[in-house]
């Protein structure tokens, strides 16, 4: 029984096909359970003889062809119906699979009799994402943020595509990923999040040859948009579900050629033609309750948006963009081998003064002093100071490119500052606990930055951790112990945790791990790498103690 078809569309891939390969083969499930089915969309290069040759050597890939249609939609559509698989996985040619990805995400899937299954994503195209702050069983887009993740790169029950017609537009049609998504999320009766395990690997091409990178216009762009708004209205009903379906969509596409920092490298008709285009679709697809929704100042721009004031949106930006966070870090010590560490954050204006709220007449005020001359911007009110509020530790493995979630998460209030002013703070006590930081399991040896992100009013920011003024110690953790040293970079005083190899807690391997870790050290070899020609530089990077084991999550 075949349970998985990796579907990927190919174009002119070349060596990225030897690249992406390796990983679809090497799949633990076994080549007996999974097929891989490439589709040539009438590559001009050696992307078909390669693909062929791969054929030749291995049973388990087949091979597609056809004449070119311009985009990835129709090869994955053709993948879909010539598929085998109880699911099938997407995959774009230049990107990769983690080894045990396709049996966890099927094992969890086929446990939930999910229509979809995310997977976790790592690689130089992905940041950190709430979506897969740990693994949930089952959920809808009701319950859960699943518009916050509109790339394809998931597995789907081949039967629920099939059964509602779900099938990627065809031709060159940007955002026919998000189509695509919209239309699966809304259907959808069960979905699984497998975010204890980084399955898939998205990559940002050296050469920039990404097809989403590729230029469009205004009109094209916000026309396809209108698609993806579409396919939410023709599958649920008008109200408060489906504006907050939609508001996504408004908040991240709709308001980014308003916003810092393109609303202000735009000028003159470029700007203005832009700000046509996304007025006229914020006045004609919206329902009043997306932008209503919206934390305080990007509830601002919507209203600005929607009267016509791109003036008064630019002077926004302006003093927006200066907005910084401000970390208070009152305590770190270790708890029972745990890392806790106690702070507050708030946003502070451009002056140095606290992101405030003016309580008037029983409502609250939106920072006067931030607005004042802002035309349409006087007593804005503010109905909830907490809408969207929220603040997250993050810790990044920087030698995999892994966003590990703490399950702490900050808690707004409001603190009084002067007379009628208040400020809204994020406060919490974390407690990392580096023997199930990644995804339940210990952090493997590496370097581990500690970040925090915090969203207030609708001002959202990443933090560095400061241990420029902490007193920096580890310990020896876990039954097959391993040492946690706390170290910081060079340039900024991020606090870093340093993880050494599982039974090395030596006298010789704590100097070692305290030598390796020491920020003057690491900068000394750091910079020396940068000075050697480009053909030695895969020898330092091999050197590294803390890159190795880079394709696999633990030792």
């Amino acid at each position: 029984m075949i349970k998985v078809s990796v579907v990927v569309p190919v174009y002119n891939a070349g060596a990225y096909i030897e690249r992406c390969a390796p990983s679809l083969l090497g799949q633990s499930l076994g080549p007996e359970s999974y097929e891989i089915v490439y589709v040539d969309d009438g590559s001009t290069d050696d992307s078909l003889q390669r693909l062929e040759r791969l054929a030749a050597r291995h049973r388990h890939v087949r091979i597609l062809s056809q004449e070119n249609s311009g985009w990835p939609g129709r090869p994955r559509n053709v993948g879909v119906r010539a598929a085998r698989g109880e699911y099938v996985q997407f995959v774009d040619q230049d990107d990769e699979l983690t080894p045990e990805a396709l049996e966890r995400l099927h094992r969890l899937g086929a446990r939930n009799g999910s229509d979809i299954v995310l997977g976790k994503v790592t690689g130089t195209m992905q940041g950190p994402s709430r979506v897969f702050r740990r693994t949930v069983e089952r959920c809808t887009a009701a319950d859960a943020p699943l518009f916050e993740s509109l790339t394809p790169h998931k597995m789907f029950r081949r039967g629920f595509l099939l059964d509602h017609g779900i099938q990627f537009p065809e031709g060159r049609v940007r955002l026919e990923d998000q189509i695509f998504m919209a239309r699966a999320y809304v259907r959808a009766k069960t979905v699984s999040i497998l975010g204890d395990y980084p399955c898939y690997i998205w990559n940002r091409r050296a050469d920039g040859g990404n097809t989403s990178g590729s230029a469009t216009t205004p009109e094209a762009y916000y026309g396809h948009l209108r698609e993806v708004i579409d396919a939410v209205k023709e599958a649920t009903e008008p109200g408060p579900e489906q504006d907050d379906l939609l508001r996504r969509s408004f908040r991240v596409e709709l308001l980014r050629p308003v916003v810092e920092p393109r609303v202000l490298q735009r000028k003159g008709k470029d700007l203005e033609r832009y700000f046509g285009v996304v007025r006229r679709m914020a006045l004609e697809c919206f329902p009043p309750g997306v932008p209503e929704g919206l934390p305080a100042v990007s509830a601002l721009r919507a209203r600005l948006l929607i009267e016509g004031r791109l003036d008064s949106l630019v002077e926004l930006a302006r003093r927006t963009r200066h907005i910084r966070p401000l970390l208070t870090v009152s305590d770190v010590h270790w708890e029972s081998g745990r890392l806790s560490l106690t702070t507050d954050l708030r946003m502070l204006r451009p002056d140095g003064e606290p992101l405030n709220l003016h309580e008037h007449r029983g409502r609250f005020l939106l920072d006067p002093d931030l607005l004042a001359g802002i035309e349409g911007a006087k007593e804005w009110k503010v109905s909830d100071p907490f809408t969207a509020a929220f603040g997250d530790v993050l810790v990044h493995d920087t030698a995999r490119d892994l966003w590990w979630f703490d399950d702490t998460e900050l808690t707004p209030g409001l603190e009084g500052l002067s007379g009628n002013t208040h400020t809204v703070v994020l406060r919490a006590t974390t407690r990392l606990d580096p023997l199930t930081l990644a995804g339940g399991n210990p952090l493997p040896t590496g370097t581990h930055q500690v970040w925090l992100y915090g969203q207030l009013l609708g001002v959202g920011r990443r933090i560095r951790f400061p241990a420029s003024h902490m007193s920096l110690w580890g310990r020896s953790l876990g039954t097959q112990p391993r040492l946690v040293a706390l170290t910081r970079t060079i340039r900024e005083s991020q606090l870093t945790l340093a993880v050494g190899r599982p039974g090395r807690t030596a006298l010789p391997d704590r100097l070692l791990l305290r030598a390796t870790t020491d920020p003057r050290l690491r900068g000394a070899v750091q910079d020396l790498s940068r000075r050697v020609p480009a053909r030695l530089r895969p020898l330092f990077r091999k050197a590294d103690p803390w890159a190795r084991g880079r394709s696999t999550q633990h030792d």
